[in-house]
């Protein structure tokens, strides 16, 4: 998978659009939603949200040990991140806000944390299975951000293989996007069906054949990632 940085950037800039609302990304957006274990209400946080039972103690941890204006405080929590429940501890959600808004080194540590976490290990996937072009790293990448990987319960839903098993990069993407479209549209939790404004704004990109990522405008969820 070879990326221009232009087309880098447009990803994150339509991760950042998918997750806060924004092309620049807010990385002080919290939200509560009940999508934790045993739908327990949890913390998503940052530019691309990442969840409190997830890897937020791990950008937590990064933060304090980077040195930021909200380390210190930040740091005490860093333990209980994900073992103790926060989601209404005011004092913990106003830090991270804070820190978000206000603080250059929470920024630049959400940066490193969203690329380790989600984009490097996305882009492996993408290359261990043959794909090239920027569309399916921005389909591959938001799978990642969204649902930890590639669901193995959705491939099983239709037929074609991936380009290093010898099937067609295009028809596969288009394949996958919408069988987790039907997935997130009838999913047993609301929250998650809300979520198929997702592949709702993917899809049609697939359908305008905008595969380099270059075709003016990509707009997600009423947004178009090239404003701002």
């Amino acid at each position: 998978m070879y990326l221009t940085q232009i087309q880098y950037n447009i990803i994150g800039r339509v991760i950042n659009t998918i997750e806060t609302g924004s092309p620049e990304g807010d990385y002080g957006a919290i939200s509560i939603y009940a999508d934790g274990p045993h739908d327990i209400r949890q913390i998503t946080y940052g530019r691309a949200q990442t969840t409190e039972y997830g890897n937020l103690r791990k950008l937590v941890q990064m933060y304090a040990a980077a040195g930021g204006l909200y380390s210190a405080q930040l740091a005490g929590y860093a333990p209980y991140v994900g073992s103790k429940a926060l989601t209404d501890d005011m004092a913990f959600r106003g830090l991270l806000r804070d820190a978000g808004r206000k603080d250059p080194v929470m920024r630049a540590v959400q940066d490193r944390f969203f690329a380790e976490t989600y984009f490097d290990p996305a882009m492996r996937w993408a290359d261990d299975n043959g794909f090239i072009k920027a569309l399916s790293a921005l389909v591959i990448y938001d799978s990642f951000i969204h649902s930890g990987g590639i669901l193995w319960l959705l491939r099983h839903r239709f037929t074609e293989s991936p380009p290093a098993s010898g099937g067609r990069e295009e028809v596969w993407i288009d394949e996958y996007v919408r069988a987790r479209h039907d997935w997130l549209s009838n999913h047993a939790r609301p929250v998650v069906r809300k979520s198929k404004y997702r592949t709702e704004g993917l899809m049609a990109q697939i359908e305008a054949g905008n595969w380099d990522l270059f075709t003016e405008p990509i707009r997600m969820n009423g947004t178009d990632v090239f404003s701002g």
